[in-house]
């Protein structure tokens, strides 16, 4: 199968999600020319605001694989990913990524992530959503543990 074969697969799963109810929005995760991992947007029918494509998509390969290691994978994925998206894309590793509506094609139709950006680019202070910080010592019990954990398993 080619890179066109295998955007299509995430086209197909994007259109039919929007038949059943659902969001605009599919994704396929291939290793060695197989697909490991297919995700469609699943916000709305889980209740669930992390169920994008992508991220199920991820979840998917990595069952399936045995792994959270997928850098021996490429996503397809129907739209280019929100920011959430984007960093679960770094977190699992994936070689590549091939895309098909941009960012700017998603904020068309309702789907904007442009102020999630311009939140990330605030300091903490700034941000719309206050965050302050809270029982450092106590949270760092778990950082210290880790770090002195001769068996724990990096990532």
């Amino acid at each position: 199968m080619t890179h066109e074969d295998f955007m299509k697969e995430a086209i197909k799963l994007s259109v039919e999600n929007v038949e059943k109810g659902g969001g605009p929005f599919g994704a396929v995760i291939v290793k060695d020319g197989k697909i490991v991992g297919k995700g469609a947007n699943s916000v709305t029918s889980h209740n669930d605001p992390t169920a994008h494509a992508e991220i199920m998509a991820i979840r998917n390969a990595a069952k399936e694989l045995g792994t959270f290691d997928l850098s021996e994978c490429t996503i397809y994925t129907s739209c280019e990913p929100c920011p959430m998206c984007l960093g679960a894309v770094y977190w699992a590793r994936l070689s590549k990524m091939y895309y098909g509506n941009t960012k700017t094609d998603a904020a068309k139709i309702g789907f904007d992530d442009a102020f999630i950006y311009k939140e990330m680019e605030l300091p903490l202070e700034k941000r719309s959503i206050p965050a302050k910080q809270l029982l450092h010592d106590e949270a760092y019990i778990a950082f210290k543990m880790w770090e002195e954990n001769p068996d724990k398993i990096e990532y």
